[in-house]
C-alpha cells in the first residue's frame, strides 16, 4: 500500500512506529557517543545489576500504562504521548480535559482527534515553557525559591488531579468508589508510597475496570 493512499489508522500506526523507534535510537545516541568519545564503557556486571534492579519495574509500569492509556488517548495520542513523555502528569490530564470540554468520548473517532490535537498542543507549550524557563531560570530563581510561593508549587499536581478527579468521579461515582478507597487505604497504611503515587495510577485504573465489570454483571450499572 502506498503511503499517500493509507487510511488514517494505517498512516498513524506507520508513522507512529517509525517515530517510536527513531526516538529510541536518539535516546541511546548520547550515552553511546559519550562512551566512544571518552572510551569509557560500563562494566557488564555493574550494568546488569543496575538494569535488573530497575528494569522490571519500568517494564511492568510501561506495559500497564500502554494498556491503560491507549484506549483513552487513541492511536495518535498514544504514539505522540509516549514519544514526548510525561503522560501521567501532563498529557493524560490534558487529553481528558480537552475531550470533556469538546463533549467527545474516549474510544471514538472524535475523541481520538481531540486527544491527539490536545497532546500535540501540550507538547508544543511544554517545549516553549522549558525554552523560556532555561532563559529565565537565573533571574527567576529568587522568586521561585521564595518561601511564600513554595507551598503553592508543592500543590500544583494535587490541584491538577483534584480538579480532574471531581469532574470524572461525579460522572462515574459508583465506578470511582473502589479505586478511590483502595488508594486511600494503601497510602494511609504505607505513607512512603505516596512519593511514587504516579506508578499507582495504572493500578487504580485496573481496579476501576475490575469493579466496573463486577458491578455491570451484578446489574448495578446501566
Amino acid at each position: 500500500m502506498k503511503i499517500r493512499n493509507m487510511s488514517y489508522d494505517d498512516g498513524t500506526h506507520f508513522w507512529g512506529r517509525i517515530w517510536m523507534w527513531s526516538m529510541g535510537v536518539i535516546l541511546l545516541m548520547f550515552p553511546t557517543a559519550a562512551c566512544l568519545y571518552f572510551n569509557a564503557w560500563p562494566e557488564a556486571n555493574g550494568f546488569l545489576k543496575g538494569l535488573l534492579a530497575i528494569a522490571p519495574m519500568f517494564w511492568a509500569v510501561g506495559t500497564i500504562e500502554v494498556l491503560t492509556y491507549a484506549p483513552m488517548l487513541g492511536a495518535g495520542g498514544t504514539y505522540l504521548g509516549f514519544i514526548t513523555g510525561n503522560l501521567t502528569n501532563l498529557k493524560v490530564p490534558c487529553a481528558i480535559t480537552a475531550m470533556n470540554k469538546a463533549g467527545a468520548k474516549p474510544g471514538t473517532p472524535e475523541g481520538e482527534v481531540v486527544s491527539t490535537i490536545s497532546i500535540a498542543v501540550s507538547s508544543i507549550v511544554t517545549t516553549l515553557v522549558i525554552f523560556f524557563g532555561v532563559l529565565l531560570i537565573v533571574p527567576l530563581t529568587p522568586v521561585l525559591d521564595s518561601p511564600v510561593l513554595k507551598p503553592a508549587f508543592d500543590q500544583i499536581l494535587p490541584a491538577l488531579f483534584g480538579g480532574l478527579g471531581v469532574a470524572l468521579i461525579s460522572q462515574n461515582l459508583k465506578v470511582a468508589i473502589a479505586p478511590v478507597i483502595s488508594m486511600l487505604v494503601l497510602f494511609l497504611c504505607v505513607p512512603s508510597l505516596a512519593d511514587s503515587g504516579a506508578i499507582f495510577v495504572p493500578v487504580a485504573a485496573a481496579i476501576a475496570i475490575a469493579a466496573a465489570r463486577l458491578m455491570y454483571k451484578k446489574g448495578w450499572l446501566k
